[in-house]
């Protein structure tokens, strides 16, 4: 028989979607919403394989609904905090997950956002529509430059690398980072400098760009003692996950203040609720999760994602493996 694969959703790619229809019988959910909870328990049962995003959480319930039979779950992300890694790793799951392809997208992205919050580029377009734009002022919708700024990186994996070769262009004074993991070659080929701790880079930092994994550890890691630290002048970007950071600390601190905007591509939750207070800042830019959305970026996650599932069903080596 051919393994049985169940699909989260049917707007993945057609290059994922049609790799595993060659090979096995797939079974997709056809909306353009994320599953839901009690679908997606009913239709893992039995399945042999489970191709999924950030939006579904793998844990032990759905495990234990899927039943021994499976063998492996992929996820089209780079992040794999929504997978029990730990459980599946009990129960000889194997995980496949897509790093590496989106890193340039989602450096493209997080250069774009800090610009647009830097420059208010949202806040002077909608100026332009409401009619608040009456004649030239020299000091209206002004912001930051990069040149000769300080840039902080949280992190500083392969997205954090390509986001400061992109920023050398634009001449900033430094770039600082702070990771557990020294990286002497590729902190000298863009001139970074490594802090010795968090506090120092906060404190020094002009733009501070959260580019870290969601761990147990980095969970907050921008909170409120953190962002007392920062620069008033300061501005903050996340486009690692939500939980990085501490939503209603940044609330404060933007309200009140005590750092001049932030800009944020992930949230807690997501989608952002309508009534978050977030919504009524200006010093805010906010984006719906699309550091990768990139057209040839997506198609080829979905590629990677049915890959993995394939080679973990035959017992060969997957192309991005937990």
């Amino acid at each position: 028989m051919r393994p049985q694969v169940y699909v989260t959703r049917s707007d993945y790619g057609a290059a994922g979607l049609e790799l595993l229809q060659e090979e096995c019988d797939v079974t997709c959910w056809k909306q353009a919403s994320p599953v839901p909870r009690d679908e997606l328990l009913k239709n893992v049962c039995g399945k042999d394989g489970i191709f999924c995003a950030l939006t579904e959480k793998i844990d032990v319930e759905l495990l234990d609904q899927a039943g021994p039979n499976l063998k492996v779950v992929a996820t089209i992300s780079v992040g794999y905090d929504h997978i029990d890694v730990a459980e599946c790793r009990k129960r000889g799951i194997r995980m496949g997950y897509t790093p590496d392809v989106l890193t340039d997208a989602t450096a493209e992205l997080t250069v774009a956002l800090l610009l647009a919050t830097g420059r208010r580029l949202l806040e002077a377009s909608r100026e332009v529509y409401n009619g608040g734009w009456q004649s030239w002022s020299p000091g209206w919708m002004c912001g930051p430059g990069v040149k000769d700024s300080v840039v902080g990186l949280v992190g500083f994996g392969r997205i954090a690398q390509e986001v400061a070769r992109r920023l050398v262009p634009f001449k900033p004074a430094t770039i600082l980072y702070h990771s557990r993991s020294n990286h002497p070659y590729e902190a000298e080929q863009v001139g970074a400098e490594k802090t010795s701790s968090l506090d120092d880079l906060l404190m020094r930092s002009d733009y501070v760009i959260v580019l870290c994994a969601l761990t147990p550890q980095t969970h907050h890691i921008i909170d409120a003692a953190a962002l007392d630290k920062m620069k008033s002048t300061a501005i903050l970007i996340n486009t690692s996950r939500g939980g990085c950071v501490d939503q209603e600390a940044l609330y404060d601190a933007l309200e009140m203040g005590r750092i001049r905007a932030a800009g944020l591509d992930v949230t807690t939750p997501e989608p952002l609720p309508l009534d978050s207070p977030l919504l009524k800042l200006k010093n805010v830019v906010l984006l719906p999760h699309i550091g990768s959305a990139d057209i040839n970026t997506r198609m080829e996650m979905s590629r990677i994602t049915a890959c993995n599932i394939l080679a973990g069903l035959k017992g060969i080596k997957m192309i991005s493996e937990l």
